[in-house]
């Protein structure tokens, strides 16, 4: 009885087994799928946390890299006013700003190149855009990392540099450091002259002689600046440089009737005339307010004198008995004067641009007993000879396209007046304009080192047709 009720009783659980088996293996699969599937949703949340965290971490890292390269530009960048742009905004906002151009030029604000600038352009250069200008690429001191809220952070009070056009920088080298800046320049120009010798009977008709010259002038310098920072407001620099010259004349000599063109090509090397220059800041400029750099050039008369070299003329090369071209039978590599150029450069930070400009006179000293060399060894007296002394201005702007790039765009222009000798304007004298566009790219390598490359066009006959020049500043 007791095994009947046991089988009775445990026979519908035996019956149902199967379908439970199976409704439970259902459920372990689903169990299963849900635990991957959340494993899965646990890793790709674990790889969105790791994004993000990657994404902040490069976004600071950026940030941090702009500050120190805003904090390490300041004399490296090359043709942007940072801490003049750093002080306003740090005025602006109330918020520490970061300080940050080559630089020259040459400049070299102005330069004469200059360059700007240093010009900044400027003038002289730099200014020259001022570069020279930057030169143009002596880099200032590097602003604190981190200042007060509400306070700009402290400027060394240098102008800011641009690319430099002209031949005198408008920035100054730091206290302490030195910069050397190898050069080359290149200048070419080309002139007619129709000279009539005769008399008219009518208008349309000449009864004479026509001369007819075509000269064409090669002019090649290479040269080594250096120049050291002696105080934060004064530097001085010194300047080699090595000439090389060549001229073309074709003409048909006067007075002699003959259809036959002559070509007269004569040369000459060797050391120019050795500068000396002094520079002083004269302001400590900011923002809205323009930088002042005064400075004084001694030239020498270490070139080969133009009267030391022998002048293809027999007898006299003036008067009735003259004879020959008159032209120098080699060419000289100096001026064969002193000279003393006062100059006042000016820079003028107006972001996101820099303008530049220059002022100066360059005054020729005379000399006595003069005596110009000819054929035949023979020497024609000359007497008192006084150069014309040269008005000088020019004018430019800076702009940066970007930390390490600078552009400048600039104008000089230098009017010479008369030679007088013993007393007396020379005949045929006149005074000359000369006036010549200029534009500079300038590209930092290095905080250290800069490379400056300065086009101009000659705006008057007088002019030459093409310059170009290289500056390559080296900071120590």
């Amino acid at each position: 009885m007791i095994a009947l009720s046991v089988a009775l009783a445990c026979a519908p659980l035996q019956a149902a087994t199967p379908e439970q088996q199976a409704l439970h293996e259902r459920l372990d699969r689903l169990q299963q799928q849900l635990a991957e599937q959340k494993r899965q949703l646990e890793a790709l949340r674990q790889q969105l946390t790791a994004q993000q965290t990657a994404q902040q971490q490069a976004a600071q890292q950026q940030m941090a890299q702009q500050q120190m390269a805003q904090q390490q530009g300041a004399g490296a960048r090359g043709a942007w006013p940072n801490d003049a742009l750093a002080e306003r905004r740090g005025a602006g906002t109330g918020v520490a700003a970061n300080s940050a151009q080559s630089g020259s030029g040459s400049g070299q604000p102005p330069s004469g190149g200059a360059g700007p600038a240093t010009t900044r352009a400027g003038a002289g250069g730099t200014a020259s855009a001022a570069g020279s200008a930057a030169s143009s690429a002596a880099a200032p001191a590097a602003a604190p990392a981190s200042a007060a809220v509400g306070q700009p952070p402290p400027t060394d009070g240098r102008p800011p540099e641009v690319a430099p056009i002209f031949e005198q920088p408008g920035v100054l080298t730091p206290r302490g450091k030195y910069v050397l800046e190898p050069s080359a320049q290149f200048a070419y120009s080309s002139s007619n002259r129709i000279a009539l010798v005769g008399y008219t009977i009518i208008p349309a008709l000449l009864i004479g002689l026509v001369d007819v010259r075509e000269v064409k002038r090669n002019t090649s310098t290479g040269a080594l600046t250096g120049r050291y920072g002696l105080t934060r407001r004064l530097e001085l620099e010194a300047k080699l440089p090595y000439v090389y010259r060549s001229d073309a004349t074709v003409s048909r000599e006067i007075f002699t009737g003959t259809s036959t063109e002559k070509v007269f090509d004569t040369s000459g090397k060797g050391i120019g005339d050795v500068e000396l220059a002094l520079r002083y800041q004269i302001n400590n400029g900011g923002v809205d307010k323009p930088y002042y750099v005064g400075g004084l050039r001694l030239k020498t008369r270490t070139g080969q004198d133009p009267f030391g070299v022998v002048t293809d003329c027999s007898k006299r090369c003036i008067g009735p008995d003259a004879t020959g071209t008159g032209l120098p039978l080699e060419l000289p590599t100096g001026s064969g004067f002193y000279a003393l150029q006062p100059s006042l450069t000016w820079l003028f930070p107006s972001d996101p641009a820099i303008f530049f400009g220059s002022v100066s006179y360059l005054h020729n000293f005379k000399r006595h007993g003069v005596m110009r060399q000819i054929m035949n060894g023979e020497r024609e007296p000359l007497g008192t000879i006084a150069p014309g002394g040269v008005i000088g201005f020019n004018f430019g702007m800076g702009l940066a396209l970007n930390d390490k790039a600078a552009l400048s765009l600039g104008y000089d222009h230098n009017s010479i007046a008369r030679t007088r000798q013993n007393g007396v304007t020379v005949p045929g004298s006149v005074r000359t304009q000369l006036g010549t566009l200029l534009l500079g790219l300038s590209y930092r390598f290095s905080p250290q080192r800069t490379l400056n490359i300065a086009v101009g066009a000659g705006l008057t006959r007088d002019t030459p047709d093409l310059q170009l020049s290289l500056r390559l500043p080296m900071t120590f």
